[in-house]
């Protein structure tokens, strides 16, 4: 498994393995966008607005994490490759800076919780969903970095 950044060719793949993760993943979740819709979503908003980082294995993309100053947007592996590390593998390079990052979670999505969790990440809200164009009740986290101002202790 390899981690490289990614580029407006593997919008299709991104989007792909968006939706299929999602629909596997996340049953709970209404079906909002085709895969179509997801693609031109990737190439057209997420690619331009965030930082984007792949992982490959076999020659294809098994997980993905977008992340922008402050903010990880997107973390999706495939199911068929989660539980092997890429999850925490590209969350490491999206925290790599050392910055403060903040990040939405599905409240039912308890393996993603778990996960953040175990990372540092603390949880700072749980909402309806009304905000959401799932509408579905999420759970916002934040992991503190080097640049939070906290003065650590070297005694």
């Amino acid at each position: 498994m390899s981690l490289r950044r990614a580029t407006a060719a593997d919008a299709a793949a991104i989007g792909a393995l968006h939706r299929h993760t999602m629909r596997t993943s996340l049953p709970f979740l209404p079906q909002l966008h085709s895969v179509a819709d997801v693609v031109g979503f990737v190439g057209r908003t997420l690619l331009p607005q965030n930082e984007i980082w792949v992982a490959e294995a076999d020659g294809r993309i098994v997980g993905y994490i977008a992340f922008a100053p402050g903010w990880i947007n997107q973390l999706y592996v495939h199911p068929d490759a989660q539980g092997r590390g890429i999850g925490a593998q590209l969350l490491e390079r999206a925290l790599a800076d050392g910055s403060s990052r903040r990040l939405w979670t599905f409240q039912q999505n308890q393996r993603a919780r778990k996960f953040y969790e175990d990372r540092g990440f603390v949880l700072l809200e749980l909402t309806d969903g009304a905000g959401n164009e799932e509408k579905t009740p999420d759970a916002l986290y934040e992991r503190r970095g080097r640049d939070s101002g906290e003065i650590e202790d070297s005694l």
